[in-house]
């Protein structure tokens, strides 16, 4: 759930992608990645949500951003390195939305991070997408993104669905799943 800061709930989701391997085949899973638009202090920000192990799938910071997204949140429970790190900025970079990850605080988890997408200026040059990377530790790291930045970087650029060609991704949504990837556990 995501309550706005007037305390009413706003966006209600359920993991998609929830982990069959593990306790987790006890849940339900969602079927759907809402968007809900957020009232802030410096104005209105649509947001969405992937919990944890959806984080893994590109698929879930697609159609999220296919579905409107700004800003994705994620609370996630599981360890963090470098690698999943850099899944994040890259789920911000590929969508050009920006990325807020929570993290659990302890040896090995923690590295709250927030990513930006907005990795070009409008001159060319690269800068770091990193707008927070928090440490091991407990903490309130804040982040801060400019919507109106982000906005005007999707006008210019060329990723997210500008040249995207739909048509040849039909096996995205085929369900078949096909050996080395059979598991016994896993639910359809």
């Amino acid at each position: 759930m995501l309550i706005d800061r007037h305390g009413q709930p706003v966006l209600k989701y359920a993991k998609v992608h929830t982990c069959d391997f593990s306790m987790e085949a006890l849940l339900t899973p969602g079927d759907e990645f809402p968007v809900c638009e957020l009232d802030t202090a410096a104005g209105s920000v649509s947001i969405g949500g992937m919990i944890c192990y959806d984080r893994e799938f590109p698929e879930s910071s697609r159609i999220l951003m296919l579905n409107g997204v700004e800003i994705i949140l994620v609370p996630n429970a599981c360890d963090m390195n470098d690698i999943r790190l850099r899944q994040l900025s890259t789920r911000a970079f590929e969508n050009m939305v920006g990325v807020a990850m929570a993290n659990y605080a302890g040896r090995g988890w923690g590295r709250s991070t927030a990513y930006h997408p907005c990795v070009f200026t409008e001159n060319g040059l690269t800068v770091d997408p990193a707008i927070v990377e928090a440490d091991e530790s407990e903490g309130i790291w804040v982040a801060e993104c400019n919507v109106d930045h982000l906005c005007r970087y999707r006008e210019r650029e060329t990723w997210g669905n500008a040249y995207r060609k739909p048509r040849a991704s039909g096996r995205l949504v085929d369900e078949r799943v096909q050996p080395p990837f059979v598991r016994e556990d896993a639910r359809r």
